[in-house]
């Protein structure tokens, strides 16, 4: 029995319009950005992916929490950037025809209520939805990759997500296919993709690549040295024999890109002892990997919990790779921590 089609359905409508939210802002060339309290940056985009993301699930599953990234402080303050995302909203839900779905944002009121609702803590609950409206920001606004990312998770496990990249060749290997692809995966039922210009209903699944030596595979790293120990990565790349240079992109575009086979391991180690990984920069990507054949863990070979909140508060870092290679992997990042 195929479970949780509604919520695939519901999830990917509100990811692609949120898709084209992001796009009307890039073509715009005015980003709207701003500094939040701890001095990262946040656009138009992110508050507007996040309101018009949060309107589908409350309009279809009004009951369920929703731990997301942003909230609507910065606009209740400002009228001019309100006024801005507002616009931006309303324009995003007249370019689908999805609106018996999942409805439309009805108000400006409306929409900083939608963006409020996502300040649930999380934790150990029955069901909720986990959203990093415009994941890699600073990729966003320096036309790089990001990533729009929607999870459900059940009783801790992640059993749905959802992965839009507006700036992803639909083929690498072919650049004329141009860009924008939707990643899909559900719990036990494997991992899909389709251009995002096309039908929901034209999905067609995918894989990681069936490397088994190390020495020939890939690595997949963050862009910002701020987000992973570029250093450590580096000396893990030469124990294991990789010599091909590491693709660097922002946000969750890199489980993405891994899943269908464009590269073969994804690092993130910590640069701080501190530092705990957000649940929205994770939930998505860690089931697309899993359901396309990989494994996703900790640092130390423990798999991802996502009942501690709004942080993977008892992990720390992220090793991706397929299942004949995870192994491998992590003796190499052992090996390299014990040195460090």
């Amino acid at each position: 029995m195929t479970l949780y089609v509604r919520e695939r359905r519901i999830a990917e409508l509100a990811v692609e319009r949120a898709c084209k939210l992001t796009s009307i802002v890039s073509e715009s060339q005015q980003k709207g950005s701003v500094s939040k309290s701890d001095h990262s940056p946040v656009t138009v985009a992110d508050f507007g992916a996040q309101a018009v993301i949060i309107g589908a699930l409350q309009t279809v599953f009004p009951e369920d929490p929703v731990v997301g990234e942003e909230d609507s402080s910065i606009l209740r303050k400002d009228a001019g950037l309100r006024e801005q995302v507002w616009k931006l909203v309303q324009q995003a839900s007249e370019l689908d025809n999805h609106q018996a779905e999942i409805g439309k944002v009805e108000s400006e009121e409306k929409m900083l209520d939608y963006i409020d609702w996502g300040q649930f803590e999380g934790g150990k609950v029955k069901r909720m939805w986990v959203l990093d409206p415009v994941d890699g920001t600073k990729g966003f606004l320096r036309g790089g990759q990001f990533a729009v990312c929607l999870a459900l998770i059940v009783d801790s496990q992640v059993v749905v997500g959802e992965i839009g990249c507006p700036n992803l060749l639909v083929d690498p290997a072919d650049e004329s296919r141009g860009k924008g692809v939707i990643f899909s995966a559900v719990a036990g039922e494997g991992a899909f993709s389709r251009p995002l210009a096309s039908s929901i209903d034209s999905t067609v699944p995918i894989s990681m690549s069936s490397v088994t030596d190390t020495t020939t595979a890939s690595f997949c790293e963050s862009v910002e040295a701020g987000h992973s120990s570029h250093g450590q990565q580096a000396k893990i790349a030469q124990l294991l024999g990789i010599t091909k240079p590491s693709v660097r992109m922002d946000s969750q575009a890199k489980y993405a890109s891994i899943a269908r086979g464009d590269g073969d391991i994804y690092l993130r180690l910590p640069v701080s002892a501190t530092y705990e990984e957000k649940i929205w920069d994770h939930a998505s990507g860690n089931l697309l990997v899993a359901e396309a054949g990989g494994t996703v863990t900790d640092m130390y070979g423990n798999p991802l919990d996502f009942s501690q909140g709004r942080t993977l508060k008892s992990n720390k870092g992220i090793v991706a790779a397929s299942k004949a290679i995870q192994a491998k992997v992590l003796d190499a990042v052992q090996k390299v921590l014990q040195e460090s």
